[in-house]
């Protein structure tokens, strides 16, 4: 009966693991009732069977969520992120100065700002960029840096250095995830750092994430959500995935 309890934690720990990210021996204890001292010991045990790592104060799984590329995010809730782009680009206004982030749903907005007069657009991937190439209207500006080819974004310290000399008056930033306690989820934290560099230098803060990304946690770098950010998604997402992020204070906007 014991051997069979410890098996269906371990069990458990791997499951909550990989859904949650870092796995808090601590927090563990609590909620299977046993002491944090039996939690080491199926930490130690399932670390020795390649199932999760051990960290400072828990365990991560070793089995991440492998990234995608842009190529397959782009097929990814098509129609979703192409109104959520629309919306977003309605927000920008002449003579104003806009960053757009790296991935597909920013990317798009792209295609809704080609006819804007006395625009200047940041952008931080090739997405925007490409979209822009032509439009002879809106002066372009390229974050530079080293170029993520997965993302097709750029990072990196010379990405860093850019932000260091620009200010937008609006900042859109994607996300392979989001939460209401965590934040920007991304694959590294080299992309983290660039967009807590970018939600620095905004006056105002928006974050562009389908409904099939709210509340999931597939990596380990964290940028937190700025106060006064606006969260767009679409009417895909149900009232269980936003109400935790009206709760934190976060402004949503559903299209």
């Amino acid at each position: 009966m014991a051997l069979r309890e410890s098996q269906a934690r371990r069990a458990e720990i791997v499951r909550l693991a990989k859904t949650s990210g870092l796995a808090s021996v601590e927090d563990l204890s609590v909620q299977f009732g046993v002491t944090a001292s039996t939690i080491r010991r199926d930490l130690s045990q399932l670390t020795a069977e390649g199932l999760l790592a051990r960290t400072y104060g828990g365990a991560i799984a070793l089995d991440p969520h492998p990234e995608s590329s842009l190529r397959q995010r782009a097929v990814e809730g098509f129609d979703a992120k192409r109104s959520i782009a629309k919306w977003a680009a309605g927000e920008v206004h002449p003579g104003e100065t806009v960053l757009l982030d790296a991935g597909t749903t920013v990317g798009a907005m792209g295609e809704y700002l080609r006819d804007s007069t006395g625009l200047t657009v940041i952008a931080a991937g090739l997405t925007a960029l490409e979209a822009l190439a032509d439009a002879d209207d809106v002066r372009v500006e390229c974050l530079g840096g080293t170029l993520r080819h997965l993302s097709q974004g750029f990072v990196g310290p010379l990405a860093e250095a850019s932000l260091a000399r620009v200010s937008f008056d609006r900042a859109f930033l994607g996300a392979d995830a989001v939460t209401a306690d965590r934040g920007i989820c991304e694959a590294e934290l080299e992309q983290t750092r660039l967009k807590e560099l970018m939600i620095e230098r905004a006056g105002t803060v928006y974050v562009l994430a389908h409904a099939a990304k709210l509340g999931q946690r597939p990596f380990h770098a964290w940028a937190p959500l700025p106060e006064g950010v606006t969260l767009v998604t679409d009417a895909g997402a149900t009232e269980e995935q936003v109400q935790p992020f009206r709760d934190a204070g976060v402004t949503v906007v559903v299209v």
